[in-house]
Parts: C-alpha cells; structure tokens; sequence
C-alpha cells in the first residue's frame, strides 16, 4: 500500500495556483468530438479536463489514449468510471497505457454508480457499494502503485506481478458522509457531484479529514462539482439548472445527500430552487470569475465545473474554457 508521504495533500493542491486547481466537465458528444474539444481546451488555456463514463457513451478512456498522445499540458481524469461492469485489473490495463503517454497528466475516478444502472442497465448485483469500491480502490492501490497484487477479499481474488509501478492517483466519488470518510482513509481524493457548497464546507470535508487522522495521513483535496451558468437571469438559470440536473433528484444516493445537506426534494424529484441556488454559480463573466476565486480562496482544494447552458451550449462551453484559461 502506498505511503501517505507518497499522495498529495489538500494543503499542497491549495498552494498551487488557481488555475491548476480548477477542471472542466467534458460531457460526451462522441469520440471524435470529445477529442477535439480537449486539444481545444488545451489551448484555451485549461489544465484539467474531466469526463465521465456512461453506460452507453464511448468509452472515455479510450478518448484519453488518444488526446494524451496530442496534447502535451491538460491533465485527464475520470470522474467517475464506475467499478462493476470493469474488473479492477482490465481498468489497470488501460490506465497503464494512458500514463505511458501522458506520465503524471492521468487521475482515475471511480465509483459504483446507482442501481438503476448497474443491476437496471448491466443486470449486475450491486451489494454494498462503499465496500465494493473501497475494495476495488485497493486491487487498483496495489497494481498501480507497488506493482504487484495479492489481494483475497470479499468481491475480489487476485494475484499479479505487473511490469513496472505505475503511479497513478486514484480517488472515488462521495455524496454521503461515509464516502467522503472512505476518500480521507484510503484514496487520493474525494471527488463530489452536485453537492451543496454548505455540505462539503460543514459536512464532507470533516468526514475527509476525519477518515485520514484515523487513517494516520494528511487529508487528500476534495474535487468539487460546481456548475456553471452564464446568465443573470434567474428564472432562465433555474430553469435550465433543472433541465440539466433535475433527474439526479430522482436517485436515492442523491436524495439522501440532498437531505443530509438540509435540501429534501419532493417524491417528483424536482429540485428546489434554493438547493438551485446553492449548487450553481450564474452570472455575467466576471460575477462567475469572482465566484469562483471566493471558492478557491477557502477550503475547497479544487473545482470541477460543469457548463449549465442557457442558449447556446457549445458556446457557453467554450466562454467557460477560454475563462479558466484566465485564472
């Protein structure tokens, strides 16, 4: 198992400068596309460029294969690439050829997605999703970074011999408070999605920092999902908040941390809009860059935003690209 000395901490990603900490969602218009927006994004200035693994979108890490090949700055992630349907050692294989490419340019995010995709989609069992990926976060400890797995668990039995360490981070989504716990024990980094500001100040980042003193090492960043909204119309904002984020008020995961952070949604699901408000930074250009500064200055150590689009969405995107690129 990795040393903590060997992961870096909140407190460094904070000294770093704001626009190494800020990423930008990459939503999946096929691969093609997806990777000319990254090379783009690229030279926009964006240093991080996340993406997310659908159950029937191309696969993203094949993406990455490719743009790591032609650009030579941006730093790719997964957030997240859900654990069931890939044995951890076949996401290993993949991993180990992005980095050969793109050497410390690659974090993996994972997590076990929601039962309506995994038992409704893939038809697999979900039990016990936090021990599934906390076990799944150990195979891929072992095979990435000491090179070698002798693992005998609950979901998994294996034993490999790899090549060379390949020293990829490795960090899980969390909504509840466990899952922020688990991060701060035993990965490099919690990343969140469609969390409240308020809840991750008050609610995960303690649960983080708590899990890593217990764990005996400094606390890993917390990659926090911000989306982004250029308009100072509210009504128009709302609107389109809830067109692009309404359907996760109707997942439970999501309903129970919607609760926790003291936003409970109704049995249709519809958001509500101070949980709206909470969630989404809106405005002109440089209300949104001042927003973002203010989250950058407290104790969140990175921001993963995610282009809500009011009229015109590749538009909006780009205006988003070309503003990071000015932090």
């Amino acid at each position: 198992m990795v040393s903590a000395k060997e992961m870096i901490s909140a407190d460094a990603v904070r000294a770093l400068p704001n626009r190494e900490r800020v990423g930008l969602v990459l939503n999946s218009s096929g691969a093609k596309r997806d990777l000319q927006s990254i090379v783009a994004a690229e030279e926009a200035g964006v240093h991080q460029i996340w993406s997310t693994q659908g159950s029937t979108a191309v696969d993203v890490l094949g993406t990455f294969m490719v743009a790591a090949s032609q650009t030579s700055i941006i730093r790719l992630g997964t957030s997240i690439y859900p654990t069931y349907p890939r044995h951890p050692l076949a996401m290993v294989a993949q991993v180990r050829t992005i980095y050969e490419f793109a050497p410390g340019r690659f974090r993996l995010g994972v997590g076990s997605s929601h039962r309506r995709t995994i038992e409704g989609v893939y038809g697999i069992p979900m039990e016990t999703p936090l021990a599934h990926t906390r076990e799944y976060i150990r195979v891929l400890r072992a095979a990435l970074w000491d090179g070698q797995v002798e693992h005998q668990g609950r979901f998994y039995n294996v034993t490999a011999n790899l090549a060379a360490p390949t020293p990829v981070p490795i960090l899980n989504s969390a909504l509840g408070l466990s899952a922020f716990k688990m991060a701060g024990e035993v990965s490099d980094g919690a990343i969140s999605w469609n969390c409240p500001v308020s809840y991750l100040l008050k609610s995960a980042l303690p649960a983080l920092e708590d899990g890593a003193k217990q764990a005996g090492r400094s606390a890993p960043p917390i990659v926090a999902h911000i989306p982004v909204a250029y308009s100072t119309d509210r009504k128009a904002v709302l609107a389109a908040a809830q067109k692009r984020l309404g359907f996760y008020g109707t997942l439970p995961f999501y309903r129970n941390m919607f609760i926790e952070a003291g936003y409970p949604v109704g049995s249709d699901g519809k958001l509500p809009e101070a949980l709206i408000d909470d969630l989404v930074v809106s405005g002109d250009e440089q209300t949104i860059a001042d927003r973002l500064s203010e989250l950058l200055s407290g104790n969140l150590s990175e921001l993963l935003l995610n282009s809500v689009p009011i009229k015109d969405e590749s538009k909006e995107w780009t205006d988003l690209a070309r503003l990071i690129g000015t932090l």
